[in-house]
């Protein structure tokens, strides 16, 4: 992936000083933030005029960024949650106990995601995992451009990363860890 590094550092920076921002991922624009500053989360959730209960999706780089907020030894089946990773699969894992409900909602689980994406793998590799919800209003089609981003949020974003969407044609496939089942397919 060909991106001004300039452009990568300044996303970091914004949400290490607890900034929301904008960024490319897979299919569509995510909003994004360190998942622990619930303070940040907040902002995303009034941004999008989202309900704290529904919870939220984390994004990674790698797996082991994960086990911070979710318990994989309670998955039954973890070998197809791990084949399908690094890509565009969400998976429900069950929360550990200290996941703040800001990211649960009113869930026992968390909705989290390894990706291929380069940009995001680099964005995580600094920060982490980073709350990766769609950059749109509820009920809005998803951003799947900067400019969009920009229509949709002329203010309350601190920093949009004017890159490329990946190019799969939908948003990540939600699947439950427990059952196998598909919530959202791709």
């Amino acid at each position: 992936m060909v991106m001004n590094k300039l452009h990568l550092q300044k996303a970091i920076a914004a949400c290490k000083a607890g900034g929301v921002i904008a960024y490319p991922a897979e299919a569509v624009f995510g909003l994004g933030c360190i998942p622990t500053n619930e303070h940040s989360v907040h902002r995303i959730l009034k941004l999008k005029r989202r309900s704290i209960r529904k919870g939220l999706i984390l994004i990674a780089g790698e797996i082991t960024q994960l086990e911070e907020f979710v318990d994989f030894s309670k998955v039954k089946n973890l070998k197809a949650v791990f084949h399908a990773w690094p890509g565009p699969v969400t998976w429900l894992i069950p929360a550990r106990r200290m996941t703040p409900i800001w990211l649960t909602g009113e869930h026992s689980t968390l909705a989290v995601r390894v990706s291929s994406y380069d940009l995001i793998k680099s964005l995580c590799s600094e920060l982490g995992p980073i709350v990766s919800t769609s950059a749109n209003p509820h009920n809005a089609l998803p951003a799947r451009s900067s400019q969009r981003v920009r229509a949709y949020f002329p203010r309350g974003i601190d920093y949009v990363i004017p890159a490329k969407i990946a190019n799969n044609e939908n948003p990540s496939e939600i699947r439950d860890a427990q059952t196998g089942n598909i919530l959202r397919s791709s």
